[in-house]
């Protein structure tokens, strides 16, 4: 019994935990876990078995290299899950993290899965519906179809309406896949075929919408954070607006052009629309700061993101603790009034890419390796010397996170720690970074996602 007016005991937390991702996200995962006090158990392919990031963990081998053999494969995570008396999940980013069928069946199998509920993940993943709940919410959208395109001439009636440039999208697309612009009306017909042919084969999925083309914005994403009991809270916004081919290359918080009252008027309508879905655990709401200083909603991430090391960076939150907390029934340690947003942050994605070969991923045995140190810098990693990048997955080395009173503290201590990393063995993405952080452009905010600051060098 508990004393009248005075809350329930917050029930245990989880003993035993999979990690179902690999590499940094893995480590990443497993650092809260000791923090908690519970066991992580890694999930791991054939060719992480083994790995310098698996030592001294438990590890339980889900199948062959291939991601379709063992991080895509749900029914072997959830066994294994289950095998190794792990009573939750946790996805991390990419993989199967915002697959709401594989939410679905870790929960039928007594599994608790680390994120929002299938249904809100359901409901946010599919591109019209999410528009619809943050328009009701109270956020700005950009000009486009209400919903799902039944026909060519249906688009090209929208697009008379809103005005070109066009962009068609796929309702259940990401990375920049089934996605075609339009320009003007004799480019509708061809853009809406290539469109919904990609999309069909990349998500078995081709339906489209389309939205006004907004060139020269800036891509701003905020970071919000809610329990089951209705609280939500956000640890403020990141500015993502340096990308390669819709893949980020460079985030920094807070935002260097977002206006002021634009600022807090979208972070408080953010948090209202993540509470009016009724979601649960950490998810990141992406929108385009038009020219005119509007942010408009895109689209919704309901994992954390893997960005979100900036966000905790500046708020001295740790967002994983939090997100395995929350699974576990917990209420949000911190109300929205305890979160206090410091200085300037940067991260910067070192991958193994040959620059030099148009971005091409270059495994291999890195033959030496050292990382920074810094009080005023985080690193990310699950690399060391003789570590085997394997040509399967994501090129990802580490993440370099510097932090400063100001912003141009935080990139001189960046660039401090980019000409101190060591690499031999695979090319990395270190001078792209170095070049776009030295760029005049950069320094000045004068880029937008169209291109890349300093990047390629004249």
């Amino acid at each position: 019994m508990t004393a009248r007016g005075s809350l329930p005991a917050a029930p245990p937390l989880f003993r035993r935990l999979m990690v179902g991702n690999r590499g940094e996200v893995a480590v990443r995962i497993s650092r809260a876990c000791d923090a908690l006090g519970i066991t992580p158990v890694l999930a791991v392919s054939a060719a992480d078995r083994g790995a310098a990031y698996t030592q001294g963990r438990e590890t339980v081998c889900l199948g062959g290299p291939r991601s379709t053999q063992s991080y895509l494969d749900m029914r072997a995570i959830v066994q294994a899950a289950r095998q190794s008396e792990c009573s939750a999940l946790h996805p991390g980013w990419g993989f199967l993290s915002e697959n709401p069928v594989f939410a679905a069946l870790c929960e039928a199998h007594g599994v608790t899965f680390i994120g929002p509920p299938a249904h809100a993940m359901h409901r946010m993943g599919k591109k019209t519906p999410a528009k619809a709940a943050m328009r009701a919410a109270g956020l700005q959208l950009i000009p486009g179809s209400d919903g799902i395109l039944t026909s060519v001439e249906e688009a090209q009636a929208v697009a008379d309406r809103v005005g070109y440039p066009v962009l068609l999208k796929a309702e259940s697309g990401g990375g920049g896949r089934g996605m075609r612009i339009a320009r003007g009306p004799d480019e509708v017909a061809g853009a809406y075929a290539d469109a919904q042919a990609e999309a069909s084969a990349a998500f078995a999925d081709g339906r489209l919408y389309l939205e006004r083309l907004i060139e020269g914005g800036r891509h701003i994403e905020i970071q919000i954070l809610a329990d089951r009991y209705g609280h939500v809270i956000h640890l403020g916004e990141r500015d993502c607006t340096v990308q390669r081919n819709h893949q980020k290359l460079i985030e920094e918080s807070p935002s260097p052009v977002l206006p002021e009252l634009e600022r807090s008027r979208t972070l408080a309508a953010a948090v209202r629309a993540a509470a009016s879905i009724g979601y649960v655990g950490a998810g990141t709401m992406e929108f385009l700061l038009d020219q005119g200083g509007t942010l408009r909603f895109m689209e919704m991430n309901t994992r954390l993101q893997v960005e979100h090391c900036v966000s905790e960076q500046r708020s001295g939150v740790d967002l994983v603790i939090e997100q395995i907390r929350v699974a576990a029934g917990h209420r949000l340690s911190l109300r929205q009034e305890d979160i206090v947003l410091r200085g300037h942050a940067i991260e910067c994605r070192i991958n193994a890419e040959d620059t030099t070969q148009n971005f091409r991923p270059a495994p291999g045995r890195i033959t030496r390796w050292h990382a920074p140190a810094s009080e005023h810098l985080r690193v990310d990693t699950h690399v060391q010397s003789g570590y085997e990048v394997p040509p399967h997955y994501d090129s990802l080395l580490c993440k370099l996170i510097a932090s400063g009173d100001t912003r141009d503290q935080a990139i001189e201590r960046m660039i401090a720690a980019l000409t101190d990393l060591v690499c031999e063995g695979v090319p990395t993405t270190v001078p792209v970074h170095l070049a776009i952080l030295r760029s005049p452009a950069f320094r000045d905010h004068h880029y937008d996602t169209r291109s890349i600051p300093g990047w390629p060098p004249a």
